[in-house]
């Protein structure tokens, strides 16, 4: 993966961009592309691209054109079917260069249009610049593994990787969205196109925009999450869907060890997921194999004993990191830096932690289990609102909720351990089993109660369906897929780009120049697992069915038969038992005051209630759920102010030295 940039003058002539706005741009992304800077410009456009090579190391250099340089190319991501489409690429005419997949994606732009990014199986973000007729296409990735930033005024659009290579130019504002913020204090994350920041769009997952000469554009969705309304895959029995979901496991993880010109290797939580793939991995390649796992002092988070088993079932060469909570703080605000969003959890910290151990062992790619929660109906959510319907249609049973029990056992605070506030939270909205955000309505509900540290100005006044339709609009038949469809779309385009893939993803890999590689969101895998039929995924309580079907004899049985335990970290008690100066600097008044998004009356007030409950309880004292993503909440905001929006953003991140190609176009 890489980093791309880019600033294109529309409409009436205006003198070449200056070179030194383009390298600013490149200085603060090279955390993203250590391994070589290319800056391309001409009298309209300028193109920025810092390389993180890992496919021809050698030839594979950005900006990159097509044979006559009438289309320039900056590209961050992988296309793992380059070598196909490369086959008909040359049958049809086409001679390369190079033996890098961005080759490819001009080259398949020149033959096919737009209609090429049907055709790749990758991950991507990608700007193509047409010199000869002054257009621009950008185009992101189906989920949105790969982040696409964007500012247009006065006729001229701003682009990038990282939202800090916009800032380093002065005609960019740098201030928070209301509507943004609110995204972020209702769903965990914003949902593209908006962002935290106030005129800074991000492109949406699956979707490209075409920019005419007059600085005029068309969007099109090329790719969106969509189910059948009867499953095709309804009649198959679960071995043999199961035996077809490994084979398309088994080729997408392949793909993704053997098309790449450096070592490879594989995080391991301790779940199946990651277990999954990691085993298929080892199938692929069985030399050398290296698996990375992060470990917690506190026990309640720790997965240590599933991973070190994975690990010698395996018989790779494993290295862990053991994370306190004094090294999430300690590095929480360059976390922040880097996430360029606030978050409710910590749970990124422990992941920029884990990505410097990879990248310190020399590995520049590693697999992860992401997406199969998603696309399998992996998570407790899901469960939790089949209860909740189950529940709505006998609301008077006593034994209904007693199936709440069966979920959150890896919780110190339980919701079932006072039952008589744990019934009546989930009965709350119970009879709204026609809304379309059901089964995420609890969630919502309860992190919509933090809105009340913003400020009466940053304080959404949309009534609450209404801004939740308008931040999550509903796709043609929608209404016609089943429950947990419904659920799974939701949870796919508010959650899965917004936070997982980047502020726990991309962002805390590329903050040392690893890239992640995704087997569940293989192209031939997702839409598999789109078509199959709910009881191939959650039967019950018992979820991911299909998956753990496969896993049978690939993995010990006890990690398939395990309680889920989803990835967590310690939050909030990290900045309240023996908190860094930073923490108090912060959240203190004249930080608040001098920032404007909180009311530090209200923020004082949660600040002291949370250290008088680990006075009274101690270092382990139990917090509610709302006052953790409160206290993280509100102090990630404050820190992505200071450490981005105050000038922050210009100075380069660690950046290693890089040589630096300049094409030049009069």
């Amino acid at each position: 993966m890489c980093g791309i940039a880019g600033i294109i003058n529309f409409g009436d002539r205006r003198p070449p961009l200056p070179l030194d706005r383009l390298q600013s741009m490149a200085q603060v992304l090279r955390h993203r592309g250590p391994d070589d800077t290319g800056i391309y410009r001409d009298r309209m456009a300028g193109l920025v691209s810092t390389r993180l090579s890992i496919i021809d190391l050698a030839t594979g250099a950005q900006p990159l054109a097509n044979e006559d340089e009438s289309l320039w190319i900056v590209y961050n991501g992988e296309l793992f079917n380059y070598i196909e489409l490369k086959r008909e690429l040359e049958a049809a005419g086409h001679t390369f260069r190079t033996r890098s997949d961005t080759e490819v994606v001009v080259h398949a732009y020149e033959e096919y249009g737009i209609d090429c990014l049907t055709r790749f199986n990758g991950q991507w973000a990608l700007a193509i610049w047409n010199a000869k007729e002054g257009s621009l296409l950008l185009a992101r990735d189906p989920v949105g593994v790969c982040p696409l930033f964007l500012h247009m005024s006065n006729n001229r659009l701003w682009f990038a990787s990282e939202v800090k290579a916009l800032f380093t130019d002065s005609e960019v504002p740098q201030a928070f969205s209301t509507s943004g913020l609110n995204q972020v204090f209702t769903f965990w994350s914003t949902v593209a196109p908006g962002t935290v920041f106030e005129g800074i769009e991000q492109l949406r997952p699956g979707s490209a925009r075409i920019y005419e000469r007059s600085g005029a554009f068309i969007e099109k969705c090329f790719w969106a999450p969509s189910f059948p309304r009867e499953a095709t895959h309804s009649r198959m029995p679960l071995r043999d869907a199961a035996e077809q979901l490994r084979e398309r496991l088994v080729e997408a993880t392949t793909l993704r060890l053997t098309r790449a010109d450096v070592p490879v290797g594989s995080y391991l939580s301790g779940g199946l997921d990651s277990s999954v793939v990691a085993s298929l991995g080892l199938a692929a390649h069985p030399v050398d194999y290296r698996t990375y796992s992060v470990r917690f002092a506190d026990a309640e988070f720790d997965e240590s004993r599933y991973q070190r088993m994975m690990a010698r079932h395996l018989g790779s060469t494993h290295r862990e990191i053991s994370v306190t909570r004094s090294d999430i703080a300690r590095v929480f605000p360059e976390v922040i830096r880097h996430a360029e969003s606030p978050v409710l959890r910590t749970a990124p910290a422990p992941m920029y932690l884990l990505s410097g151990l990879v990248r310190e062992d020399g590995i520049k790619a590693v697999l992860t289990g992401e997406g199969a929660d998603e696309f399998l109906g992996g998570y407790d959510l899901f469960r939790e609102s089949e209860i909740r319907r189950f529940w709505s249609h006998a609301p008077q049973s006593a034994m209904r909720p007693l199936l709440f029990q069966r979920l959150y056992p890896y919780l110190a605070r339980s919701p079932q351990s006072a039952q008589a506030l744990a019934h009546n939270f989930w009965k709350q909205g119970m009879d709204r089993t026609d809304i379309a955000w059901y089964s995420h309505e609890p969630r919502w509900r309860t992190t919509m109660q933090l809105r009340r540290f913003l400020r009466p100005e940053f304080r959404s006044s949309e009534p609450e369906a209404e801004f939740i339709e308008r931040a999550v609009p509903l796709p043609e038949g929608f209404s016609r897929w089943g429950t947990l469809e419904h659920a799974q779309y939701i949870e796919i385009v508010t959650l899965l780009s917004g936070y997982l893939l980047s502020s726990q993803g991309d962002r805390m890999l590329m903050a040392h120049s690893v890239e992640g590689r995704f087997p569940f969101l293989d192209a031939g895998v997702i839409e598999f697992c789109q078509r199959l039929p709910s009881q191939h995924k959650l039967v019950g309580l018992r979820e991911k069915v299909i998956l753990k079907t496969l896993a049978h004899g690939v993995i010990p049985e006890e990690i398939i038969n395990r309680p889920k335990q989803p990835y967590r970290a310690p939050d909030a008690l990290s900045f309240l038992v023996d908190p860094p100066a930073y923490v108090a600097d912060m959240l203190s008044p004249e930080s608040l005051e001098s920032v404007g998004v909180f009311d530090p009356r209200s923020v004082t007030m949660l600040h002291e209630k949370c250290r008088r409950v680990v006075r009274d309880q101690g270092a382990n004292a139990l917090l509610s759920n709302t006052d953790n993503m409160g206290l993280v909440g509100i102090l990630s905001t404050q820190l992505l102010h200071h450490t981005l929006m105050k000038g922050g953003s210009v100075a380069p991140m660690q950046a290693r030295t890089t040589s630096e190609r300049l094409i030049e176009r009069t």
